[in-house]
């Protein structure tokens, strides 16, 4: 398979390393300052492109891609307020789109544990939840990614919670994320649920980076022939 790398920062290079182990191959990469060399990619040149960027780059390297007929595969986050745009032109392209916060595969399991203890947590209304992410301090976006989805995981499932808020302190009816920034994290994310008697926390803990670069390149390997805006969900089964 021949990868179109978009962003070759140190996630970028673990992702080319885990495609070279499985025999890909890396056609190109492109990286903050070359970007208008996106324009200029044939669909025959790459299967796929791979995109993990800046926030702020995101969707114009998305657009563009999709635009030439190439099928993407993006991990940036903070800039999900304009995915559903894209959603509509992938579909309107007859394009293929593949988007995820978060590619580790132990994470997709996090999220649908999350999801289910909101749910039990329903009839326990003294147990106030936190979510807290901690990442390395080059990331740009706070909160993450994964931290917004996880805390729109509660607010599905458990009935009190109406919105999310980026502070240590909430309203009752709001899902409080904290955010931390520290040098060579890989990024732990922890809902917890206190109460004036007890406490109760799942957590998640990325020790390396290549556990995200492999799920991206097995989402790779799958997407191939595939159209359409997707998902982990799509690829997992869930």
């Amino acid at each position: 398979m021949k990868i179109g790398l978009i962003g070759y920062g140190k996630m970028g290079k673990a992702i080319e390393r885990i495609a070279l182990q499985r025999n890909h191959i890396i056609a190109w990469q492109i990286g903050s300052k070359d970007a208008d060399l996106l324009h200029t990619f044939h669909p025959k040149s790459v299967d796929v492109v791979i995109e993990f960027s800046q926030p702020k780059a995101a969707y114009h390297n998305v657009y563009t891609c999709l635009q030439q007929g190439i099928p993407v595969i993006c991990g940036t986050t903070g800039w999900l307020d304009r995915k559903p745009e894209i959603d509509q032109y992938c579909k309107e392209q007859g394009g293929t789109f593949f988007y995820a916060t978060n590619f580790s595969l132990a994470m997709q399991l996090f999220f649908r544990l999350n999801e289910l203890l909101a749910q039990y947590m329903n009839p326990c209304p003294e147990f106030q939840v936190t979510l807290e992410e901690t990442h390395d301090i080059t990331k740009k976006d706070q909160p993450s990614g994964t931290a917004i989805q996880l805390a729109e995981g509660i607010i599905k499932n458990l009935n009190r919670k109406t919105g999310w808020l980026h502070t240590s302190t909430a309203e009752p009816s709001q899902v409080a994320i904290v955010s931390h920034r520290i040098p060579h994290s890989m990024g732990t994310h922890m809902v917890q649920y206190s109460s004036p008697l007890e406490e109760l926390a799942i957590k998640h803990v990325t020790k390396n980076r290549d556990s995200l670069a492999q799920g991206v390149v097995l989402v790779a390997e799958w997407i191939q022939g595939k159209k359409g805006v997707l998902g982990m969900e799509n690829f997992l089964g869930f």
